[in-house]
């Protein structure tokens, strides 16, 4: 049976097993499972007495913390769905997601404090905001402070909404991906009975969270130490220098990263002088590596490397390139993604639902526990992701091999990843539009040696006017996040269409992909 079918049971059971041992570690602050256990529990027993019910969406905006995990499955204990929205999003975007969720309240990092507070201003209906750090009675340290250390005793069902995570989508707004507790912890005993040695975790094991917990990466990886018992070390945001020394002082043993991030930590003048004789394992995903640099990673880490492929939509990672597949010498199994997870089905579909022949390309289909419950409020497209047979259709194009082993081709909906972050181009097309000078406009991804992508706009001009790039980005930048808009503008007649008007992208992004493999996974 299993001992933790839903993130409620995760505290209760490892304060029981293993009580003194340290649950999180976050800028000096150590908290024992025993104390997490508890602190949850004051987290859900507060949450009653603000009046949130079970099924409600919790907001938080902020950077990592291990306080937001406290948050989350405190939240989980009671019932209600902790929804984490990016902190680097403008607070039009802030104030889209809070009012789509209904949150009731919004827990606010300090970093943000005033976007939040420009997100809610125009609201008809703003949440209650309770700050994560500072001074006064309204923190979240004595708003916890304030509540018995007596477990609630809410019935929570394993296919109860746990998370809701806001993925962008090609009509421009976000759509709340609803995963269940089921969802996020169903597939673990598979993997775990599976032996694959990377995916095995031991008491000592020391996993360092650095991706934002606004994305699956964070939130998701922070689940996957702490079911497993593990010492979680938070980094407040990605930071090379930090994070050389968290695997040094803190001596980490796994890790997940994306690329453009594992590139920097690697190019640090320090790197080749730390101590990495605890790291076992790197986790990576978001983008491909390119072999240049995983030949760097290896000989710098001397750690094993396993690429993740998934979505929010799957709750992470669905596909998985193991380690004795990563040859610095470069082989062809390293331009897949790898092979399924043990209990995840892949198939690869026409357009009419129908699986296709072995290496010819078509949409990758999965069915998996991890497959969302749908989005939220939205069935219309939950129909068109879901289907009816349980299907899940990522949008991205690919092909299976005779071996099983999966390959990204491209995108289905033209999704640019820089720096691990996924950007839509309706999402930034429309943020462009609205520039008196700009008769239309296309964005796409160009390569980017940092970033691996970065976005690019092709405007076409109206007629008698000279925007300028400065312009356009700047524009751009005040109605949506800075790591979307556009760093560069190109100015063109008009945009190239097919005999259906439909602006024809990859010839627009072939000048700039030449010579090069625009892999994605």
């Amino acid at each position: 049976m299993d001992a933790m079918p839903t993130l409620a049971d995760i505290p209760r059971f490892h304060a029981k097993r293993r009580p003194d041992a340290i649950a999180f570690s976050f800028e000096g602050r150590d908290t024992s499972f025993a104390d997490f256990d508890r602190h949850t529990n004051q987290v859900a027993n507060a949450l009653i007495a603000e009046g949130v019910k079970k099924g409600q969406r919790l907001a938080y905006i902020g950077k990592n913390s291990d306080h937001y995990f406290e948050l989350f499955l405190g939240a989980t204990k009671m019932g209600a769905i902790i929804v984490p929205i990016g902190w680097r999003l403008a607070p039009a975007e802030m104030a889209f997601i809070m009012s789509d969720s209904q949150a009731p309240l919004v827990f606010v990092g300090p970093e943000v404090e005033g976007a939040v507070n420009k997100a809610l201003g125009p609201m008809d209906k703003p949440p209650k905001a309770i700050r994560m750090e500072g001074e006064g009675e309204d923190i979240f340290i004595a708003w916890r402070g304030k509540q018995p250390t007596s477990d609630p005793q809410v019935e929570i069902s394993e296919n109860d909404i746990a998370v809701q995570l806001y993925t962008s989508g090609t009509t421009g707004n976000p759509k709340g991906a609803m995963l269940t507790h089921h969802n996020m912890l169903g597939g673990r005993a598979d993997a775990v009975e599976s032996g694959m040695e990377w995916n095995e975790w031991g008491p000592d094991d020391v996993s360092l969270v650095a991706m934002p917990v606004g994305h699956i990466g964070g939130t998701g990886w922070g689940v996957v130490g702490l079911y497993n018992g593990a010492k979680g070390v938070v980094a407040r945001e990605f930071d090379p220098h930090t994070v050389l020394d968290f695997i040094e002082k803190d001596r980490i043993s796994k890790m997940f990263m994306v690329p453009a991030a594992l590139q920097i930590v690697v190019n640090q003048p320090n790197a080749r002088d730390v101590d990495y004789s605890r790291l076992k394992y790197i986790l990576y995903g978001a983008s491909p590596i390119p072999l240049d640099l995983l030949r760097e990673c290896m000989e710098v880490f001397q750690c094993g490397f396993c690429q993740q492929y998934g979505m929010t939509e799957t709750c992470g990672t669905i596909v998985y390139l193991p380690p004795e597949d990563h040859d610095p010498n470069g082989n062809q199994r390293m331009r897949s993604a790898g092979l399924p997870m043990p209990g995840v089905e892949i198939k690869i579909i026409d357009e009419d639902g129908q699986e296709v022949p072995r290496n010819t390309v078509g949409e990758i289909a999965i069915k998996s526990k991890a497959n969302m419950a749908g989005y939220w409020g939205l069935e219309e497209a939950t129909a068109k992701t879901m289907g009816a047979d349980g299907w899940l259709r990522s949008g991205d194009a690919g092909y299976m091999d005779e071996d099983g082993y999966v390959y990204i081709h491209d995108r289905v909906k033209d999704m640019i990843i820089s720096g691990g972050e996924n950007i839509y181009p309706a999402e930034v097309e429309n943020a462009v539009y609205g520039h008196p000078d700009v008769a239309e406009v296309a964005i796409i991804g160009v390569p980017d040696d940092k970033w691996g992508e970065t976005v690019k706009a092709v405007v076409a001009p109206k007629p008698g006017t000279n925007p300028s790039e400065a312009d356009i980005i700047a524009f751009a930048r005040e109605r949506i996040a800075g790591f979307k808009a556009p760093k560069s503008v190109d100015f063109i007649e008009a945009l190239p269409r097919n005999a259906s008007g439909k602006i024809l992208k990859r010839q627009l992004r072939e000048p700039y992909w030449a010579g090069r493999e625009r892999e994605v996974s």
